[in-house]
Formats: C-alpha cells, sequence, structure tokens
C-alpha cells in the first residue's frame, strides 16, 4: 500500500496515532523542543493537531 511512499519523522513515535500520519506528505513534528525552536528560528505558527487512536 505505501510501498511507493517515503515516510515522514512520525515513522519513529510510539503512538498509535501519530503512526497513523507517518506516510503524510506533510513534515509533521510531535510534540517536541524540535518543533518549537524550528516554528520560532522560522518565524511560523504552530499548526497543532489533536487526535486519538
Amino acid at each position: 500500500m505505501y510501498s511507493d511512499r517515503k515516510p515522514n519523522r512520525l515513522i519513529n513515535e510510539n503512538s498509535p496515532y501519530l503512526l497513523q500520519h507517518a506516510y503524510n506528505p506533510v513534515n509533521w513534528y510531535s510534540w517536541s523542543g524540535e518543533a518549537f525552536n524550528k516554528a520560532k528560528t522560522e518565524n511560523k505558527p504552530i499548526f497543532l493537531s489533536i487526535g486519538y487512536s
């Protein structure tokens, strides 16, 4: 199903919810200092997605 698609960084997460999005074409970050530092450095807003699995 995903043989021709590359996973994003969420492929390394443990959360079933985050793993569902590991093959999305979005460059998602999990809730982390890395995500906040990148947004601050690039002067970009945080888009927060909340869900459950």
